[in-house]
């Protein structure tokens, strides 16, 4: 059965992808903490000053914790850990300070920061469950607690605070959707080939690097291959640039439609492209390339009418035989692809032999 490849870069776990997410989120939660603490600083002080120490000392307490977390933040290992705590801390405080006796009857307000919250520290559907839950439990503390009648007066001051928490929460939910969405469009425009739609110089680099880690841990093998058009200026030159954009974009569809879901795709630059085939030899990669190869042969591109025939030249390396770094995998492929090309291109050369040899065998395995 054949599978269309990824041809996509559309992976949102790519190391460098997420050491970037990492990073800003630390960034947020370093200046939440420090706010909330300068916060509870001030009022920490107001709170001596009415003289409510037992109080003071608590929210001087809470003040110093949260300024060292946010001195601390860049070096915590388990920053989700950190983020629960601050988010159940925090309701947990607001949920005391609406039923502690003598509280000011204003104290509530603060239950509206809640949904803001909770939406930019742990997204949508979890923002949304710890909003619901603390909306839900506050009302029934605060009813509890001022014994509010059914009187037309208590109804409407109910329903203010209600209504309010509602309408913030609907508004960041929003807020917070089109954020995500217009985040993915970013991340996929920044790691997808705005013409064919196979991944980037440097989205395929990252998938490089990140299968060299694991091929490290778990020993599999795996195999690059360098592809390179053969004679694409002429396709520009006699048909115009529309044709060569569309030939780019043929190309990727034919050797997409064999490559399986593990397999990545990208354009190197140019005509130039990268093939990724994990958990694979060079034994194994060869009859899979020299059929991409000959596919590609036989299907040219139909343009206006006119077949443009189109081939492609293929080096290939493999790890760890060739090359254990990316640089060095990168050269072996890069230069048995001009090998390939010397020999009279429309090829595959896939281990180092004398170029007088690969010319006898031109047009198959070397």
């Amino acid at each position: 059965m054949i599978r269309k490849g990824r041809t996509h870069a559309s992976s949102p776990d790519s190391p460098a992808l997420r050491e970037l997410q990492d990073e800003g989120q630390r960034s947020v939660i370093r200046i939440i903490f420090a706010v909330t603490g300068l916060v509870l600083g001030c009022f920490c002080v107001m709170q001596m000053a009415a003289g409510n120490f037992l109080f003071a000392g608590f929210e001087l307490v809470c003040t110093v914790g949260l300024l060292y977390a946010a001195w601390r933040v860049d070096t915590v290992r388990n920053l989700q850990l950190w983020i629960y705590g601050y988010i159940f801390s925090t309701v947990a405080f607001l949920i005391y300070i609406i039923v502690m006796p003598g509280a000011s009857t204003t104290a509530f307000v603060w239950g509206y920061i809640v949904p803001v919250l909770s939406y930019l520290l742990v997204g949508r559907l979890k923002g949304a469950l710890i909003t619901i839950a603390y909306t839900a439990l506050a009302a029934f503390l605060y009813l509890r607690k001022r014994e509010v009648s059914l009187t037309p007066s208590d109804m409407i001051d109910l329903g203010n605070a209600i209504g309010c928490v509602v309408m913030v929460m609907l508004f960041v939910h929003l807020f917070e959707s089109r954020r995500a969405a217009a985040h993915h469009r970013l991340q996929l425009m920044a790691r997808t080939d705005g013409l064919t739609g196979v991944a980037t110089r440097g989205s395929f680099q990252q998938y490089l690097d990140q299968c060299i880690l694991e091929s490290v841990r778990s020993q599999n093998r795996f195999v690059l291959v360098i592809l390179d058009i053969d004679h694409f200026k002429e396709v520009n030159d006699r048909w115009g640039h529309d044709a060569g954009d569309q030939a780019l974009r043929h190309i990727c569809d034919v050797l997409g439609q064999r490559l399986r879901n593990s397999d990545t795709l990208g354009r190197l630059g140019g005509e130039e492209f990268g093939l990724l085939l994990r958990n694979t030899d060079r034994f194994s990669a060869e009859p899979l390339i020299e059929y991409l190869r000959e596919h590609l042969c036989r299907n040219p591109l139909n343009y206006r009418g006119h077949e443009i025939p189109l081939s492609a030249t293929f080096g290939m390396a493999e790890w760890p035989l060739d090359g254990e770094s990316s640089e060095a995998l990168y050269r072996q492929a890069d230069r048995r692809l001009y090998r390939g090309k010397e020999a009279g291109r429309n090829q595959l050369i896939s281990e180092d032999v004398p170029l007088n040899q690969s010319i006898a065998q031109e047009g198959g395995v070397a």
